[in-house]
């Protein structure tokens, strides 16, 4: 019987022959939460271990089927890394770009947020952009001020552009999605979530609103919106909602392809132009 590490381990720190490994991995005793990463099975799967250090999930739904790599990042004049498993970046870090967590040197979330900017697809990047934002407190004119450092870096064109957008309101992936979709065929961007008051009291908060026009937009995201009772409940309000004279909305995960995306903006203009 071999010991596993209590925490991440590769195939060169592990103490196990490949073929162990493999075993392993085959009988569910070692996971592999990165790219060339192990973690013992008993060990919990936390925020640190995921690498999703600031609280964020940036992968791409497709990105789900494949461990994803390492990133480590090197200052200029010094080799990145070659290895397989690690994808080696050059950076132009300064002190007030890092931070520690768990004992792990990483970017802070403004600096990550400004880096996922310029690397995403652009919806990726302002969802990415809006969650850092909402969880660690920074805004638009800090990122701007962060990216005058950026020149003619790849990707700094669409991250400026991008950055003007972030809104720390947005709670969802699909909200971004959604408010940058209205903003890119030049609508008027609608409120991130709007309170409508029943009887003075802030009674339902939609995802995002035109206030005057009484135009809702609510994103059903499969992990809040998939339950029975979740559907009753959202029925419920929405037709609270229709009866006071709201028109509403609703975009699912599928409502982004090209055809379903030009058919919703374009009621949603007719809403709004009468």
């Amino acid at each position: 019987m071999y010991a596993l590490p209590s925490t991440p381990f590769t195939a060169a720190t592990s103490g196990l022959t490949r073929k162990q490994l493999r075993r392993a991995v085959a009988m569910r005793e070692v996971r592999r939460p990165l790219r060339g990463v192990y973690l013992a099975a008993s060990v919990e799967l936390s925020e640190l271990v995921r690498a999703w250090i600031h609280g964020v999930d940036c992968l791409r739904y497709a990105e789900l089927d494949a461990m994803p790599p390492i990133e480590s990042c090197v200052l200029p004049g010094r080799e990145p890394t070659q290895r397989v498993e690690v994808l080696g970046r050059t950076r132009d870090l300064r002190p007030e770009d890092m931070m520690t967590v768990g004992g792990v040197r990483v970017t802070t979330p403004l600096r990550t947020a400004a880096d996922l900017l310029c690397a995403l697809p652009r919806r990726e990047a302002l969802a990415a952009a809006d969650a850092l934002a909402r969880l660690h407190g920074f805004d638009a004119a800090d990122l701007n001020r962060l990216l005058v450092r950026y020149f003619r870096r790849r990707g700094v064109v669409q991250a400026r552009e991008l950055a003007g957008l972030v809104d720390a309101r947005s709670e969802s992936s699909g909200e971004s999605w959604a408010r940058l979709e209205i903003i890119d065929r030049n609508l008027p961007a609608p409120v991130p979530q709007h309170w409508v008051l029943v009887d003075g009291v802030a009674t339902y908060r939609l995802d995002l609103a035109y206030p005057r026009a009484r135009i809702a937009i609510e994103y059903d995201g499969e992990a809040h919106h998939s339950s029975t009772e979740d559907r009753a409940r959202d029925a419920a309000r929405r037709a609270w909602l229709r009866a006071r004279g709201w028109t509403i909305i609703v975009l699912t995960k599928a409502s982004f392809s090209e055809a379903a995306a030009n058919a919703w903006t374009r009621q949603l203009r007719q809403l709004l132009v009468g």
